[in-house]
Order: C-alpha cells, then structure tokens, then sequence
C-alpha cells in the first residue's frame, strides 16, 4: 500500500563533534516527530557534503558510523525512520548532477555559507559551491515536504524551492515544493567560549562545545573554563549577561528546571556554585546515550544490518524518483 504520510528529511555532516546543541537544536525534535507517527521520517548522515573538505579516509569512515551510531543511541529508530548514509545511495549524486545543470552560479555565489567558507579557503572548490544544489537533491529526491532546520538554512530552502520550481516548469511536475520547518520552541546553544556564537562542531577551540561522548573529566574542566560575565548575580538576561544566561539555559535544558527556579535556587551563589552543578548535571544527563552508544557500538554486526536496512528502503524511493527523472528529462530508458 501507498505510504500517503507527508515526509521529512534532515540529516548531520559527520564532520566535528555532534554535541549538545546539535541535540536540543536538532535531533531531539526529529526524534519527537518520528514518535509523533505524523510524517514519514528520513534522517540521513550527509557524508557526500563532509568532502568538501579534505577528509582523511579512516577518520571519515569512523566519523560517519559515529553519528550514525548516536541517531541510534539518542531515539531514532529504524523501526519508524528510515535512517542511512547518503554515500550509500548513489541516486543523491545523480539528481545533483541534473540539478546543477539547470542552477545558475550566480544564485550559487550569493549563498551565504558559500560567502563564508570560500574565504577560508586559498582557492575554492566547485563542491563548495555546489554544496547547496546537493542540498537540494538531498531534499527533492525522496519528495519532501518538510524541512526541520535552523533560520541559518532558510536560504538553502529557498534555493531548493527555486531549483523544484524550474525543474517543474521545464520538464512536468515531480517534485512538492518543500517547507522549511523552525522549531520555535528548540532553543539555540551558544558557545562556551564565546556566547555571541552559536555552539558549533567544527569549532577549532573545543572547549566551545559539549560533546555528546564527552567523559565526565572533560565536561568538567569545560564548564569550569566556560567564559562569565562582569558581576557576581546570576540572572538569566540575554542581552546583559550572555554567557550566564547561556549556562542556565543548558541546565534548565537538562535538569527540565524553570529557568526562574534556577535563578532563586542560585541566587547569592558565585558563578563557581553553578558550573559545578551545571557539570554534574550534564554528566547525569548525557550518561545514558554514553552508555546506548557503547552498548550499540558493541554490536557491530547489529549497526551493519541498519546500515543496509536503511539505505535499501531510502534507494527504493530514490530510484523510483529518478526513474521519474530521467524520463522526464529525455533520457532512454533501457534495463541492464
């Protein structure tokens, strides 16, 4: 029978440290909305996006069985998802190539991301620039509806909707338009060394980010050496006192507290109280995804069955679509 559930796709680049931001900004809601039953869920580690920068081969291969082992451990089920590698489906790279053909480069070149990290590098890389048209094919081949995304990926949405819409016109409706989905309530998790910078994975200080396989020692020490504010007050005010407001924001994240009740628990406490207790809150919060990660980890043979699992059921969409595609496009239709 048909599957007639709207669908939502979002996946992680296993480049970096997925860490706590990447949780309560991300794939905690993806997690709820699989449970929720409304949609069909597609959750992808986006490993063809992780080489637009050079990679070292073991370290990817071990990066991408990581974040595909912590989807699993944080409550994405393959019983209700359908989660995979995107290098494993070999269609994602195939409709890149027919989109980036009808994809102007100077809708390319204004993409802010591209803006950003072409500046870091000497010279820049067509994949670089074709990042978001991947980004599009990523979305449009399994007829997505919904996007989850932070307001920094809008724009990627946007262009996606533009590629869909000139597609649909030059060669006949396939793809939906997709709709950008922002979690109102997913609160941003700024940097531990810098409050006015959300936390990032790809950080080169990495005492900006919490990692969700942290020891309980590094949290520590990274609590510890988290920047404060001026004063001694503890107080959750975002404009003033940034970096505090970070720190209760986190705990009230894990601890499920009222922000309001952490700051008459804390107050006339120094800012040493509260890193503290924000350390052993989090080392509490975070132990039993440690403990699933390892235990999954453990398993190997088990990760490899979802691993084939998952990229059956996601290529099963995928080539229907670009069967779809090429017919559509002129292509002959031929069986090998």
């Amino acid at each position: 029978m048909p599957n007639n559930k709207k669908t939502i796709f979002s996946g992680v680049t296993p480049s970096g440290n997925l860490h706590i931001g990447n949780y309560f900004g991300a794939i905690k809601q993806w997690v709820e909305m699989q449970n929720a039953g409304e949609y069909q869920n597609i959750f992808c580690v986006v490993d063809e996006h992780a080489i637009t920068t050079l990679q070292e081969p073991a370290k990817l291969r071990s990066k991408i069985l990581e974040v595909f082992t912590l989807y699993l451990a944080l409550g994405l089920d393959p019983e209700k998802s359908i989660i995979f590698v995107q290098s494993s489906v070999s269609e994602h790279s195939e409709l890149n190539w027919i989109l980036s053909t009808i994809t102007p480069v100077g809708e390319l070149e204004r993409m802010t991301q591209f803006k950003d990290k072409s500046q870091k590098q000497k010279s820049i890389l067509a994949g670089l620039l074709n990042y978001p048209v991947l980004q599009a094919a990523d979305i449009l081949l399994y007829h997505t509806n919904t996007v989850p995304v932070g307001e920094d990926q809008l724009q990627h949405i946007e262009l996606t909707r533009a590629i869909a819409k000139k597609f649909n016109n030059a060669f006949g409706q396939i793809f939906p338009l997709p709709e950008p989905f922002i979690n109102k309530e997913a609160k941003r998790i700024m940097g531990l060394d810098d409050p006015a910078k959300k936390m990032s994975k790809s950080a080169e200080n990495s005492n900006n980010y919490i990692a969700l396989l942290d020891s309980p020692e590094i949290i520590r020490e990274k609590i510890k050496s988290a920047v404060t504010d001026s004063g001694s007050e503890i107080k959750y005010d975002a404009e003033n006192k940034p970096a505090i407001s970070n720190l209760l924001l986190i705990y009230s994240l894990f601890s499920k507290k009222p922000i309001s009740e952490l700051e008459k628990e804390y107050a006339g406490k120094n800012y040493s109280v509260l890193k503290h207790d924000l350390a052993e809150v989090i080392i509490e919060g975070l132990s039993p995804v440690q403990k699933k990660y390892q235990e999954l980890s453990a398993n190997p043979d088990y990760i490899k069955k979802v691993l084939r699992q998952g990229a059956a059921k996601a290529k099963a969409i995928a080539s229907q679509t670009m069967t779809e595609v090429r017919s559509k496009i002129g292509f002959l239709e031929l069986s090998v």
